[in-house]
């Protein structure tokens, strides 16, 4: 009786133990199905988000078809707007044609007077100042899309050459005759001063002779120093006017002058010319004229049998000193005393000579006062004002 009671207890114990295991369970069950409804909610809400947003993106056929016909407008509109930009760009490409000719005539044109211009414009002395402005055209041709090309541009250099030459001559040709007519004038002169000269040479022998007659009259074949005296006197007369007429008879010879104007041009600048005057002197006299503030300094004259001969060679040794690069007649150098007279002494041997410039009325000029400047301005007045004066320069 006490086994099956027993028995009875022990299933009894199993069966609550068992209850316990189910229920257990049971809220294990609970708990993990809650969790996974939980999980399913989410994901239910995640796919209404989803749904939703897909919803918001769908589009409905209406909406496609309206716009469907908007993009079908625009392409129309834009293949009307690509038509009439093609024809714009034809017209516009036949206008820029008719342009580019006309340009291209134009700029003909223009370079054709241009070069009429410049050719008439061009004399002996601005070569470099027209070709310069050739250039210019040139330039200002290219510039408008005008093509010149390089064989065109010698071309018309070559041209401006061959005029510069033909005007070179001609100025030659010109100064040639010029100099010819001032060399005939400066012979008159020249043989006036001569003649002039025998004249009173003359006149001065004619008085010794006279004097000397007398003398031998009055001495009566007595000798005296007297006598003597007017025999030498008579005999130098005649050997001066025996150089006169040599001097007259040679047309080679002269003088070479070498003077400056420190006040006009600056030291360093030197005038190396050539004159036949019995008197040198009167021309540089003439050179130092109204046509420069100061007058002339003589730093050599030179008097040779041969003066076109040295003044060319010098020259020429300084031919690229020349201050005046265009016209070779001007006569002005930037050099070194010493080097001119150097070049003098190797073609003519030693002369005389004065190295610094006295420029005596440049420098008077330069540390005048106020007060001396005004005195001699006064002075000047005062003469015009008693008709002394001129107003010719």
């Amino acid at each position: 009786m006490k086994a099956m009671e027993d028995l009875i207890d022990e299933r009894e114990s199993r069966l609550r133990d068992g209850q316990r295991v189910l229920k257990d369970q049971e809220w294990k069950s609970h708990e993990e199905l809650k969790s996974r409804r939980a999980d399913v909610d989410k994901l239910a809400a995640s796919l209404r988000e989803e749904l939703s947003q897909f919803q918001a993106q769908v589009i409905s056929y209406k909406e496609l078809k309206s716009e469907n016909a908007i993009l079908k407008r625009d392409l129309n509109n834009i293949d009307v707007n690509l038509r009439k930009l093609e024809l714009d760009r034809d017209q516009q490409r036949e206008n820029q044609e008719q342009l580019t000719q006309r340009c291209t005539e134009l700029a003909e044109r223009y370079l054709k007077e241009c070069e009429k211009w410049i050719g008439a414009s061009l004399n002996a002395n601005n070569f470099s100042n027209c070709k310069g402005r050739l250039l210019d055209v040139l330039e200002r041709c290219r510039g408008i899309g005008f093509e010149i090309p390089p064989e065109k541009e010698a071309e018309l250099i070559g041209e401006l050459r061959e005029d510069f030459e033909k005007a070179v001559r001609a100025a030659f040709e010109r100064e040639e005759q010029s100099r010819i007519k001032a060399q005939i004038r400066e012979e008159q002169l020249r043989e006036k001063e001569v003649e002039k000269e025998l004249k009173q040479l003359e006149r001065e022998r004619a008085a010794i002779q006279a004097a000397l007659e007398k003398a031998l009259a009055e001495a009566k074949d007595e000798h005296s120093a007297e006598i003597e005296n007017l025999k030498a006197r008579l005999k130098e007369a005649e050997e001066r006017s025996q150089r006169a007429i040599s001097q007259a008879q040679i047309t080679k010879s002269g003088h070479v002058y070498v003077i400056s104007n420190v006040g006009s041009f600056g030291d360093g600048v030197f005038k190396i010319g050539m004159t036949r005057r019995l008197e040198p002197l009167d021309r540089v006299k003439e050179l130092g004229d109204a046509s420069v503030p100061f007058p002339f300094d003589i730093h050599m004259m030179i008097s040779c049998d041969d003066a076109p001969a040295l003044e060319n060679a010098i020259h020429r040794t300084l031919h690229k000193l020349r201050i005046n690069k265009i016209n070779l007649r001007k006569e002005f150098f930037r050099t070194e005393f010493d080097e001119i007279r150097r070049i003098v002494e190797e073609n003519h041997g030693r002369v005389d000579y004065v190295a610094d410039a006295e420029a005596l009325e440049f420098r008077q000029s330069a540390s005048m006062t106020d007060d001396d400047q005004e005195f001699i301005e006064g002075v000047y007045d005062k003469l015009e004002d008693d008709g002394n004066g001129t107003d010719e320069n």
